[in-house]
C-alpha cells in the first residue's frame, strides 16, 4: 500500500502536464483546421511523381523514397 502514496500523486502529475500540453497546442492554433487536411488528401491536382533533375533548384536534393 506505500506504493500508493508514490504512484498517485506521479499519475497525478502525469495527467496534469499531459492536460497543460493539450491545451498548449490549443492556443498555438493546431486543430483550426481539421478539414483542409481532409479535403488536401482527396486531392488530385497533387501527385507522387517526384520532380525531374531539371526542375529542382540548385541545392535541392531529390526526394527519397520511403520504404
Amino acid at each position: 500500500m506505500d506504493v500508493l502514496a508514490i504512484l498517485i500523486p506521479v499519475s497525478l502529475f502525469l495527467g496534469g502536464l499531459g492536460l497543460a500540453g493539450f491545451y498548449w497546442t490549443l492556443k498555438k492554433g493546431q486543430y483550426d483546421d481539421p478539414e483542409g487536411d481532409a479535403r488536401r488528401i482527396l486531392n488530385t491536382e497533387y501527385d507522387d511523381v517526384p520532380m525531374a533533375a531539371e526542375e529542382r533548384t540548385p541545392g535541392e536534393e531529390a526526394p527519397r523514397e520511403q520504404e
